[in-house]
């Protein structure tokens, strides 16, 4: 996990307004629009590494609500097109999404389907599909 965090940091571009970190409060606030707990992996990876920006997709973010990738935003909208309420989106790719189980284990649901691809946390996730994109 420190490798990815460390890897991630290394890549984050530099932009115009840069995106910030939420505080565990935030994310309190985050859970209670979501009416979810959000699993522990994730919410490490929301207080770590959702400023990141780098590569082609961008990952759900906790600190901004005005934002285009405010997690309860994201969700929302997931839900109302048939992603399963117990699944929280971790990044929508062209109305896919990749999302996290309760126990911590990322899916993807493609087409209005779960898809066999799966990683084993956030942070396999991290290191395979979004520094790789």
């Amino acid at each position: 996990m420190e490798d990815v965090i460390e890897e991630l940091r290394e890549h984050n571009i530099d932009v115009p307004v840069p995106l910030e970190l939420p505080e565990d409060d935030t994310l309190v606030v985050v859970e209670e629009e979501l009416l979810l707990p959000l699993p522990r992996e994730m919410r490490h990876f929301l207080l770590t590494v959702s400023d990141v920006v780098y590569g082609s997709i961008e990952p759900v973010t906790a600190a901004d609500p005005y934002s285009h990738t405010y997690l309860p935003e994201v969700a929302s909208v997931a839900w109302a097109n048939g992603l399963p309420r117990h699944l929280v989106p971790l990044c929508e790719v062209n109305g896919n999404y990749y999302s996290v189980e309760p126990e911590g284990e990322v899916v993807f649901w493609r087409d209005g389907d779960l898809t066999d691809e799966r990683w084993q946390s956030v942070w396999h996730w991290a290191q395979e599909v979004w520094l790789e994109s």
